[in-house]
Formats: C-alpha cells, sequence, structure tokens
C-alpha cells in the first residue's frame, strides 16, 4: 500500500491510500479519484517525505505523570460541564446554526450539537470557529 497526499483544482487537501504507484495513476486516468469535499476529479499528488524506518531505535513517549492526569481530565470535565449548563444545546443542526450566527442571521450566543466530520471541515475552512466537546467521563461504578 502506498498513501499520497492529495489536492484538488480548488486547492483541498486530503490523502489517499492505493495499492501501489500504478494503481494511483490508473484510478486517476479514468477519473475514479475525486475530492472528498468538493467532488472534483482534477486531482494531482503533492509532494510527500516518505516514511522511512530509522536504524536507531525511537524514543518513547515519557510516562504521563497520574496526579497531572487527573488534573487534566478534571480540567476537560469542568469544561464540558460549563458548555452542557450554560450554552444550547442545537442537536444534528449544529453546522447550520453555528454558520448562521457566524453570519449574522442567528442570535450570537454560545452552542453545542452535533456534527459530521465533514460539517466541521467546511466550517472551519470558511472561518467558523467551532471546536470538539471534551468527552464525558466514564461513569464511576461499585465494583464487588
Amino acid at each position: 500500500m502506498i498513501k499520497y497526499a492529495l489536492q484538488c483544482d480548488a486547492a483541498h487537501e486530503f490523502e489517499g491510500w492505493f495499492g501501489s504507484s500504478a494503481d494511483y495513476d490508473d484510478q486517476a486516468a479514468r477519473g475514479l479519484v475525486e475530492c472528498p469535499v468538493c467532488g472534483s476529479r482534477g486531482v494531482s499528488k503533492r509532494i510527500m517525505a516518505p516514511a522511512v524506518a530509522g536504524t536507531k531505535a525511537q524514543r518513547a513517549a515519557p510516562p504521563v505523570d497520574p496526579k497531572m492526569r487527573e488534573m487534566m481530565m478534571a480540567a476537560m470535565g469542568e469544561v464540558r460541564r460549563h458548555v452542557e449548563e450554560n450554552f444550547d444545546y442545537v442537536g444534528d443542526a449544529f453546522a447550520k446554526e453555528a454558520r448562521a450566527i457566524h453570519e449574522g442571521k442567528s442570535e450570537e450566543r454560545g452552542i453545542y450539537g452535533e456534527a459530521s466530520p465533514t460539517e466541521v471541515k467546511a466550517l472551519v475552512e470558511d472561518g467558523v470557529n467551532v471546536a470538539p466537546l471534551p468527552l464525558a467521563a466514564p461513569k464511576k461504578t461499585d465494583v464487588n
């Protein structure tokens, strides 16, 4: 398998996996490679550094201090709780409502809800400030 960095003629960047370089060339020639954002078939390869395994052992990430991890998890829980208590839940209309607020068509306020990765990408590309909400902490249960 080979991974290529690709770009469409509308400047959307994405990656594609192919069985071989020849597979990419064949699919591109037949118009089968298209941009996942806009559907353009005018796609070209971008310069990409190959992933080459080194001979030296890779450094492992330093272990995370359990107290630091606990503090970070608590802080993320506080962020989530604050959003849930103070922002408007708009469900799966999040992308539409966030865009309406950004364009001044809806009142300025904090909102949260659900959006697909494609919707989030489009919002970010259009300059709409969005961020993922931290996941809720798992519920503690009594286990005997």
